[in-house]
Parts: structure tokens; sequence; C-alpha cells
């Protein structure tokens, strides 16, 4: 582990967690990245990070920009829209003074209902009851166009050039009917890296898919909100949770020695993502993995490097694993604010080059649970009941042996548990709906390695 001190920076510390050894002539080398960040959070600071204009240390705030779905469908029931304001203002309420912010209403077009001019607000008590007065604007007519809300979002960001942190709340109850699969991928490109997003499905007619996507891309969450009477807690906990970030752009830098390759970089923990194809390359044999904004907060990263192969004795670098910002103003070097390192040693001792880091094995069970739960309602949805119960028997198993006990009441939900070691499970007769959509939407959540 080590940890590089930057001024009016939060600390950011980097464990490694693997088996070194290797056996004569493996070339596979698996490593779980833990990293951490203190000093940051709700500690006071100001966020730190890079705009478009270059970093900017300690003088700037956060902007919100808040995707309200006010298509037609969210006034059937009138909950769902009424539930919409309630949330929106309680996430109004959670700003922190001198935040940027602004409320978007989003149909078939994207229309900025606070503060309406084409501009962000700043949150001070005037401000935030001016805005929570606005919100009887928001009234369901129209279709649904994400990208155009998206799009609408980059804009405002784009008038506060000086501002790091940067993030959207979407909320939505449909599927994505008034604009194409290739226009909305379109528009997540276009944004992506500009900010950050969770999503949020009311009710049960929209598509995880299509949040998962714009999520993944920007670096949120998506979750569901069964009951339009739970979004307001949701939205207070989703603004708490950005209010709290403190450093922007960190990105994760690997870099391998000549011959060695990375396989794949994932988040596993608190929730899996790939992010192998999101590597952009940084110097000779580098290459940077974003993992977006930091507050007081650990995570904890799969990373898999192929190296060339050895004999006995021998022993090597395998990857060198850092956190760093980008360059200063001018250009410049990136800011290394940690790093580990990840070895190889190739031995012929039996028993060292078959152990399996305990944090490996966890993590990689964790990635299987998530993927056997969204095969095994894929399955049930085409009708293949035997596919689909071994998929969630599979998951219940993997889910009971490593305490993931979240995921585990969700499963009880879809199937009658006959014996949890075995994975045993019978699909429980009529089904809803939401029980369905909210065990997949949070299949990717994981727990950490018991200590």
């Amino acid at each position: 582990m080590a940890t590089l001190a930057k001024p009016n920076l939060p600390r950011f510390d980097v464990e490694i967690f693997q088996n070194e050894y290797l056996a004569d002539g493996a070339r596979e080398v698996n490593a779980i990245v833990t990293v951490t960040s203190t000093g940051g959070g709700t500690s006071g600071g100001r966020p730190l990070g890079m705009t478009d204009a270059g970093p900017q240390r300690g003088d700037t705030d956060a902007a919100v920009v808040i995707l309200v779905d006010c298509s037609g469908s969210m006034d059937y029931p009138k909950t769902k829209i009424n539930g919409a304001r309630e949330a929106t203002a309680a996430a109004i309420d959670a700003l922190r003074d001198g935040t940027a912010f602004a409320v978007v209403a989003g149909t078939h077009e994207a229309r900025d209902i606070y503060p309406g001019d084409g501009t962000l607000a700043t949150a001070s008590p005037s401000t935030r009851e001016q805005a929570k007065e606005s919100l009887r604007r928001l009234t369901a007519a129209g279709g649904t166009a994400m990208g155009t809300w998206l799009a609408k979002a980059d804009k405002l960001f784009l008038t506060r050039r000086d501002i790091a942190i940067r993030h959207a709340i979407l909320l939505t109850d449909g599927n994505n009917e008034h604009e194409s699969a290739e226009d909305l991928a379109r528009n997540i490109e276009r944004v992506t890296g500009h900010f950050t997003a969770d999503c949020r499905g009311v009710g049960t007619d929209w598509r995880i898919d299509e949040l998962r996507k714009i999520s993944s891309a920007l670096l949120g969450t998506t979750d569901i909100v069964a009951e339009p009477s739970g979004l307001a807690e949701d939205f207070r906990s989703m603004m708490t949770g950005a209010m709290g970030k403190q450093v922007a752009d960190v990105a994760l830098r690997i870099w391998t020695p000549a011959n060695a390759t990375v396989k794949f970089v994932k988040q596993v923990a608190p929730a899996v993502e790939d992010l192998t194809g999101r590597r952009a390359e940084a110097g000779p044999r580098a290459g940077d993995y974003p993992t977006g904004s930091w507050g007081d907060e650990s995570r904890d990263y799969h990373v898999c490097v192929e190296v060339p192969a050895a004999s006995v004795g021998n022993e090597m670098l395998a990857a060198r694993v850092s956190l760093v910002l980008p360059p200063q103003v001018g250009g410049g070097t990136p800011e290394v604010l940690s790093q580990g390192l990840v070895k190889a040693v190739w031995t012929d001792d039996l028993a060292s080059s078959t152990r399996i880091s305990p944090q490996v094995a966890h993590y990689t069970g964790q990635a299987e649970l998530a993927s056997s739960i969204q095969q095994g309602l894929e399955a049930h949805r085409a009708g293949d009941v035997d596919t689909a119960t071994a998929k969630l028997g599979a998951a219940v198993r993997i889910a009971h042996a490593t305490g993931n006990d979240g995921t585990y009441k969700l499963l009880q939900k879809v199937v009658d548990v006959v014996d949890p070691k075995e994975g045993t499970v019978r699909f429980r007769k009529n089904v809803s709906e939401a029980d369905s959509m909210t065990l997949e939407t949070r299949s990717t959540k994981t727990v950490r390695v018991k200590k």
C-alpha cells in the first residue's frame, strides 16, 4: 500500500489483495484493488477536480441538474407526478449552499423550469424556496426522449465551466419511446465524461437496460422505486451522496511491463461495473479507467493481467496501479494520489500456487451472482423455466455462502428456497413485476469480503 499526500486533496489509500504465486508457466495474475478516500465527504472542503478549462483547486462547488419525467404516463396514477414533485423538493432541500442547480421537465423535449433562463441557479435559502415554488410547473403531458434530457443537462452544466463536480439525477416511469435507440446512444456518448448521473425508475413500466446504459456510461447508479411514496426519501439520499463528493475525474491508471496486457478491470464493490472498455491510453503501456467523483468512501476493483510465461524462481512486477487526477491548466503531469503494486512469483510449491486469494474468490462469486440473476430472469421471461431455476438456484447458493443478505432476501420474493447451501429452489407463483424488477435492478450490488 502506498499513500501520497497532496495539499488540499482527500487522502487516498490503495491496498492490493492477491496470491502472487503462480505455477510454472502460468500467465494470469488476479488482484483486488481496494481504494479508500478519507478527509473529503462532508468535511466542509470544496470539491476538487478537472473542468473543461482545467482543474480548479479549492475554489469551486458542485452542480446538480434534476431531470424529471413529465410525460403523460406520469399522471396515471396521479401519485407519480405528485411523488416526483415531492421528491424534487426533498432533493432541493438537501442542496448545500453555493451549489449550482437546475430543474428540468423531461418529455419528448427538455425544458428547464428553474431557474428557467438556460443557466444554473446558486443554492441559497431564497433560491431553494423559489425552486420549490416552480415545481407547480411539473405537469404530465407529452412523450419520453431521455437523450434529449441528457443533452439539456450537458448544456446547463457548460454554463459553469468553473465547476468540477457535476451530477444529474434522472427520474422516469416509462420507456424511451420518442427517440430511437441510436439517438439515445449518441446522446449518451456525447455527454459521457462531462457529468455523472444516478437514474431512478418509478413503478414497473420502465426498462432496466435503458437506464443502466445511462448510469453505466455516466458512472452512476440505477434503482427502482416501486411506489411513488418512496421517491422523496430516495431523492434526498441521492442528493446527500452528491453533496458528499469532493474530488472529480479520478482515474485508475494501470501500467504493465512489456509483453503484459490488462485482460479486464471491473469495479466489484459496492456494485459490479465492467470498466474494461472504458480504457484511455495514458502513455507507454499505461491506461486510465474512469472512476468518477469521490467523497469519504471505499471501492474495490478486480484487475486481471496476463503476463509472459516464466519458469520457477522468476518474479516480476505484473502491474502498477495508481489513482491519478488530470494535469493542471497549461499541461504538466497528472497528480498521483496513491498507488500499489501487483506482483507475480513463479513457484513449484503446489500449495502456494493453487491457493486462491479470499478477496479474488469472493468478488468472482459476486460477479457470478449478478450474472446468474440476470440470466435467470431473462430465461424465465423467455419461458425457459429449467434454465431460470438453475440460474436463480446458483444465485441463492452464492448469496447465502457470501453473506449477501440483501440479494438473498430479494431472491426469496421470486423463488421458494428449499436448500440454500445446494441452491435448490422453486419459482414462486404469481411473482409481482415489482419484485422481479427489484431483483434484477439490484443484482449488481455486492457485499464486501468478511473480515
